[in-house]
C-alpha cells in the first residue's frame, strides 16, 4: 500500500481554452496538515473541486490526469462519491440551516432513526414513514464533535443568531462526526474567525491530524501555515511551484513563491512626478458589502495619480469602490478636494465628478438588452442632460456620433453602434462599460477589474487608456485589480487590502515577497507605506 493517503498525478483542466490547470502532482500523507496556497486565479479551487467531484468539473469536459486514494486510482464524479470514499470539505460559504439547531446541522442528511415508541408494531409494518428522529443519540454524537473542537456551547442550541466564528466551528464539527473520515478540506476556515478563535482552530486541526485525518489547509496567512501545517504546497497561474517541508521555509520564501512570477505585462512608464494636491481624501470607510467588507480604509489620493487597490479575494477591495460610489451601505469620510462628498447617494457621487466602472458588468455595468449607442450614452444623459437637444428631446445624430468615436478608440469590435450589447464579447462588453464611464468625462474614475475576463490584447488597450488619460488628460484613477503584474505596469502607489484594512501602501517596483507578506496580513515590513 502507498504511504501517501492522496495523490495527484498530472492534474490538468482546460475552461473553453483558458488552461486553469497545468500537470499539477503532489501527494497528502495520512494524519498531515498541508497547507495549500497561490493567489487568486492559481487554481487551488479547482483542484479542489475536481477532489470533491463538484459539477462544475464535469460539466465543463472533465478533467485529465489521475487522483489516487491508498495507492488506488479513484473516480470521483460528485460529492457523494468523495464523501462515501472518507473526503470532507468546509467550503467558505456557510451550509448550515439556521431554524435547525446545532446537533441537527451536524447530523444534517445523517439523522439516527429510532421506532415510534408509541407503537412499534406500526413502525415496523410502514417502515421509515413511522420512525422518529433520535435527538437523544443525535445530541450526544454532536456533543462529541463539538468537544473535539473544544467547543462549549450547547449542541441544542438554534444556529440562527451564532457568531460567524461559532458557525465555522459547527460546519467543521459537521465533517469530524462522520464515520470513515481519512481527508478534510478546510478553504480559508480562519478568515472569519477572531485572533483568539482562529489560534483555537489551529489547535483542534493539530489534534485531529493527531488521529490519522489528514487535513488540505487553504489558506493565504501564511503565519498561520508556518505555525499548524507540516507541508505546503504552492501554486502559480494553474502550475505546481513547490511543495516543501514547513520547517525547512519561512513567510519571506513562500511569499515569494506565491507572487513572484515574471511579470508578463511589463510597466508602460518610468516612474514620475506627482502633483502635491490630494485630489481624494477617504478616511475610515466602512462598506457593508457582502464578502467584500471594508473595515475602516483610510488613503489619500493625489491629482492625475493612478491609485492602485489589490488583495485577495474576499479581503474588502472591491468594497472600496462599491462603497464610495453608492452600491453598498457605507460609513467614513470622503472628500474631494476640500469638498465632502455624501455616501449612499451614487447620483451625487456622478454629479460630483466620479465614475464608476464595477467589475459587475453583467449585473451593475451593463443594459445588455439594450444597443452599444445607448449604454454609452445613458448615464451622461440621466446625469448632466447630455445627448438632448433644445426640445429634451434626445439627440440621435449627435449620441450616433459619439459612440462610433468610442467605439473607434476603444477598438469595439461590433456590427455598429445599434448592436445588442449582449450580443457582444466579454472583452467587448468590458471597453463599453469604459465608454460609459468616461462619456461622463469624469474628474475621478474608479475602476474595478477592468481586464477580467479579456484577451491580452485588450488588456493591453485598456491599461494603454487609462495611462493616457491620467498622464495626459489629469484624470484620477483609482484602479482595483485582482491582477498584480496589472497594477504594477501602470500605477503609481498600490495599496494592499487585507482583511477589509490597508496592510500597506508600496510603489510598483517593490518586491514580490513585500507584496505577497501585505495580502498574507504581515504589516511590520520596512518601508511597507508610502
Amino acid at each position: 500500500m502507498s504511504r501517501n493517503l492522496l495523490e495527484f498525478k498530472g492534474v490538468s483542466k482546460n475552461y473553453s481554452g483558458n488552461q486553469v490547470l497545468n500537470d499539477v502532482s503532489f501527494d497528502i500523507r495520512p494524519g498531515e496538515i498541508h497547507a495549500l496556497i497561490g493567489e487568486n486565479g492559481a487554481g487551488k479551487s479547482t483542484l479542489m473541486n475536481i477532489l470533491f467531484g463538484m459539477p462544475v468539473i464535469h460539466t465543463t469536459g472533465g478533467y485529465e490526469g489521475e487522483m489516487e486514494l491508498n495507492g488506488e486510482k479513484m473516480e470521483v464524479t460528485s460529492p457523494f462519491d468523495a464523501m462515501a470514499l472518507g473526503i470532507g470539505m468546509v467550503h467558505q460559504e456557510f451550509m448550515l440551516i439556521p431554524g435547525f439547531t446545532i446537533a441537527e446541522n451536524i447530523k444534517l442528511n445523517r439523522e439516527i432513526e429510532k421506532d415510534n415508541t408509541v407503537n412499534k408494531i406500526t413502525s415496523t409494518l410502514f417502515g421509515k414513514r413511522m420512525k422518529t428522529l433520535d435527538f437523544k443519540q443525535m445530541n450526544k454524537d454532536a456533543r462529541i464533535a463539538l468537544d473535539k473542537l473544544d467547543m462549549s456551547i450547547e449542541e441544542f442550541t438554534l444556529v440562527k443568531g451564532l457568531p460567524i466564528g461559532y458557525m465555522q466551528f459547527v460546519e467543521i464539527a459537521r465533517e469530524i462526526d462522520k464515520t470513515g473520515l481519512k481527508l478534510l478540506v478546510l478553504d480559508e476556515p480562519t478568515a472569519v474567525l477572531t485572533e483568539s478563535e482562529a489560534e483555537s482552530l489551529l489547535k483542534a486541526m493539530r489534534s485531529i491530524s493527531k488521529r490519522g485525518i489528514a487535513i488540505i489547509f487553504i489558506s493565504h496567512r501564511l503565519n498561520e501555515i508556518i505555525a499548524a501545517a507540516d507541508r505546503v504546497t504552492i501554486l502559480r497561474d494553474g502550475e505546481l511551484v513547490i511543495t516543501k517541508d514547513v520547517k525547512d521555509t519561512n513567510t519571506l520564501e513562500i511569499a515569494e513563491y506565491m507572487v513572484g512570477r515574471k511579470v508578463s505585462i511589463e510597466r508602460t512608464s518610468q516612474q514620475r512626478e506627482l502633483s502635491d494636491e490630494i485630489k481624494l481624501t477617504v478616511k475610515g470607510l466602512r462598506v457593508a458589502m457582502p464578502n467584500e467588507r471594508v473595515k475602516g480604509v483610510s488613503f489619500e489620493v493625489r491629482k492625475g495619480e493612478i491609485f492602485g487597490i489589490g488583495g485577495l479575494a474576499g479581503q474588502g477591495k472591491l468594497g472600496i469602490a462599491n462603497g464610495i460610489m453608492g452600491m453598498y451601505e457605507a460609513k467614513g469620510e470622503v472628500t474631494m478636494g476640500d469638498v465632502a462628498l455624501p455616501l449612499n447617494d451614487t447620483r451625487k457621487m456622478l454629479d460630483s465628478g466620479l465614475s464608476f466602472v464595477s467589475e459587475d458588468r453583467k449585473e451593475v455595468g451593463l443594459l445588455v438588452e439594450k444597443a452599444i449607442d445607448y449604454n454609452i450614452m445613458f448615464t451622461a444623459m440621466n446625469i448632466k442632460s447630455e445627448f438632448l437637444n433644445a426640445f429634451k428631446m434626445t439627440d440621435k445624430k449627435k449620441i450616433r456620433k459619439h459612440a462610433r468615436k468610442m467605439i473607434e478608440m476603444l477598438d469595439i469590435r461590433c456590427t455598429s453602434e445599434k448592436q445588442h450589447t449582449g450580443r457582444l464579447s466579454g472583452g467587448n462588453q468590458q471597453k463599453v462599460c469604459v465608454a460609459r464611464a468616461l462619456t461622463q468625462k469624469p474628474t475621478i474614475l474608479f475602476v474595478s477589474e477592468p481586464t477580467r475576463g479579456i484577451d491580452i490584447g485588450a488588456k493591453k488597450l485598456i491599461l494603454d487608456l487609462l495611462l493616457e488619460l491620467s498622464r495626459d488628460q489629469g484624470m484620477t484613477i483609482i484602479m482595483t485589480s485582482s491582477e498584480l503584474a496589472e497594477l504594477c505596469s501602470i500605477c503609481d502607489r498600490i495599496a494592499i487590502i487585507c482583511e477589509g484594512e490597508v496592510a500597506g501602501i508600496l510603489p510598483p517596483d517593490a518586491s514580490p515577497t513585500k507584496f505577497g507578506l501585505l495580502m498574507s496580513g504581515i504589516k511590520d515590513l520596512e518601508g511597507g507605506q508610502a
